[in-house]
């Protein structure tokens, strides 16, 4: 009897403290600072049998404490043939702790998802309807693993979040390594070992909230989290290891191999393309814009084909693929004609960090190809149909790249772009009628990044172009416009003509006011500089030029002009000086903007924010304009 009232004291302790977990007014006054949401408690257990089974259960309680906390009460699961959502339960609280509502993984709402050609999956989601804040909500669910390669991370941060409670146990046979990484922060496991099984566990307590920062780096490396891996792995009966770079680039050489071969006719076809060409550079840029031109390219993610390519044969008989299966096509191209090349798994977007040489794990994303040379390597981008050749751009620059050799992987840098890469070249001229209305015909020099932005412009719907223009490129709003390639051009040229019904933006009796420019040389506003602790990154670094003409009519001349202005950072440069033309009745406007480098120190964010911000306040300046009869 004396066992069974201790049981029950410890059970109605055990209930209480729950309720003050459910409940709102637990929540430390100093973890609600900065924060949307209090995670009250976060349990992950990864239970890791063998190379190909796994089980992941996560039981979480949070509090969203405002609307701007609302992307959390999402539950949104993915499975497909590599993992499953095996059973989730969602349970709802109000402020004071009482359950008001519980959902059950039958009651949410599963779909097919993908972006290719193939369904790639399910999505399992539910939205938990709220009418007022807070509300404690507590998701419990477990997921099935049929590999290791995609072990889970130790995220415990997220934007605007902070944390009473969380942990993360991992436990494995004795037969298997675990590798981990703490990342922006010095966590360490508590480790056991009862001779069958090791267990690793990390734990974390009151975490502030953390704060986020426009146009930063990628959420995979914003905040602290701990990375980990197996050194052992099996994907779709394919068994591979990731204890070195070496080891996991000639696993993925393994889903290649035998992959790279046409046929006789096609190899005597890409022969014949080339048979002229000079050299090998211009062997390898014929090669390149046949795929440009010939090929399309499509998302497959299903099942093996997340990594493993379609054959160039297929390929080539489709004239589609994704990154893979168009990379490993440029590959076979390239061998028919003697020329070396290597697939290279990347991690790509455009404010993403090189992955870590020190720590393999499998955190790319994307395929591209590397051709070795004498002096520099010729890097490919093989899913742009625009893409510069041997250019790759902010999407994959600057980054680690595993090169997939005979030998295995080999890591290596990308190279870096330059402002000169990119670069937008206007020249406007404008015919100002008496009535005050205007004709202006642009002529636009796209290269780059630039060159990819107008030719995907030149495809769209005319008023989508015109949105285009005035809503992201600060263009002037006109009455009619009409953009075309420019004939003759090499493609990096585009004609551009608006019409305006009232070229100035203002007058005071006989003096009219007159933008130098009708396009803004930088239209974005950029985020504030206040205690940023994070890099700023741009889409990519450029060089701008624009010279605008504006030809007076008759009985029109200037009297006033913008002063000159020059502004320079260790990162940027700008200058505008406007003069006139009296014997053309003419007003001229030249102007350049430069940015050097796209990734911005936080430390140094503050004065790039103010230089573009004088960018911007430079643009307030007008033009006078006299009407002399």
């Amino acid at each position: 009897m004396k066992y069974f009232f201790c049981c029950l004291f410890l059970c109605a302790k055990l209930l209480a403290a729950n309720g003050q977990v459910y409940n709102a007014s637990s929540i430390p006054e100093s973890l609600k600072k900065n924060a949307s949401v209090i995670v009250h408690l976060d349990n992950t257990n990864v239970d890791i049998e063998d190379i190909d089974k796994a089980t992941v259960t996560v039981h979480k309680i949070f509090t969203v404490l405002n609307d701007e906390g609302k992307d959390e009460l999402m539950f949104n699961e993915y499975s497909n043939k590599y993992y499953s959502l095996d059973d989730a339960e969602i349970k709802v609280f109000d402020e004071k702790g009482k359950q008001t509502a519980k959902y059950k993984k039958k009651e949410m709402s599963t779909q097919s998802v993908g972006e290719g050609l193939v369904e790639e999956g399910f999505v399992t989601y539910y939205k938990v309807p709220v009418s007022s804040y807070p509300v404690t909500v507590e998701f419990d669910y477990t997921k099935k693993l049929k590999s290791t390669l995609y072990v889970p991370d130790f995220r415990y941060v997220h934007a605007k979040e902070a944390v009473v409670e969380a942990n993360y146990t991992a436990r494995l046979p004795e037969s298997l390594n675990l590798r981990y990484k703490a990342k922006l922060n010095s966590l360490n496991p508590q480790m056991t070992d009862d001779g069958k099984y090791k267990t690793f566990t990390w734990s974390v307590k009151n975490i502030a909230a953390a704060e986020d920062a426009e146009g930063s780096v990628s959420e995979r490396d914003k905040f602290p989290y701990v990375n980990i891996v197996t050194d052992k792995f099996d994907y779709f009966g394919n068994a591979g290891d990731l204890s070195s770079w070496k080891n996991f680039g000639k696993w993925i050489g393994g889903l290649y191999q035998g992959l790279d071969e046409l046929p006789a006719d096609r190899q005597q076809f890409f022969q014949q393309l080339v048979k002229d060409a000079p050299n090998d550079v211009e062997k390898i840029r014929l090669v390149y814009h046949y795929l440009q031109e010939n090929f399309r390219y499509v998302s497959i993610q299903l099942g093996i084909g997340g990594l493993k390519p379609f054959s160039a044969t297929f390929t080539d008989q489709k004239k589609y693929g994704d990154c893979k299966a168009l990379s490993n096509y440029m590959k076979a191209a390239l061998k028919s004609v003697g020329i070396k090349s290597f697939v290279a798994i990347i991690n790509a977007k455009y404010n993403e960090e090189p992955v870590d040489p020190d720590f393999p794990a499998n955190d790319f994303n994307h395929v591209i190809i590397c051709v070795p040379q004498a002096k520099d390597s010729i890097w490919l981008e093989c899913t742009s149909s625009t893409s510069e050749f041997g250019k790759l751009g902010t999407f994959t620059e600057n980054r680690n790249a595993l090169l997939v050799t005979e030998d295995g992987g080999v890591l290596v840098p990308t190279p870096k772009s330059k402002s000169s890469d990119n670069t937008l070249t206007t020249h406007t001229s404008i015919d100002m009628d008496k009535d005050l209305s205007g004709l202006a015909k642009i002529t636009i020099d796209a290269n780059g990044e630039y060159d990819d932005v107008f030719t995907q412009l030149l495809k769209e719907k005319k008023d989508d172009q015109k949105e285009f223009m005035v809503l992201y490129m600060g263009y002037k709003e006109p009455d009619d416009m009409e953009l075309t390639a420019k004939d003759g051009s090499d493609n990096h040229e585009t004609e551009l003509k608006m019409a305006i019904r009232k070229v100035p933006d203002f007058s005071s009796g006989s003096k009219y006011f007159i933008c130098p420019r009708i396009n803004k040389i930088f239209a974005e506003n950029l985020p504030t500089a206040d205690n940023r602790k994070l890099d700023f990154y741009f889409n990519f670094p450029f060089e701008n030029r624009d010279t605008t003409v504006i030809k007076l009519p008759k009985g029109f001349q200037s009297e006033t002009l913008p002063k000159e202005t020059t502004l320079t950072t260790n990162y940027s440069y700008y200058q505008s000086k406007s003069w006139y033309n009296e014997k053309e009745n003419a007003i001229y406007t030249a102007t350049t903007l430069i940015l050097q480098k796209h990734k911005i120190p936080a430390a140094d964010y503050a004065s790039l924010k103010n230089f573009f911000d004088d960018v911007v306040k430079d643009d307030s300046q007008r033009v006078v304009v006299k009407k002399t009869e």
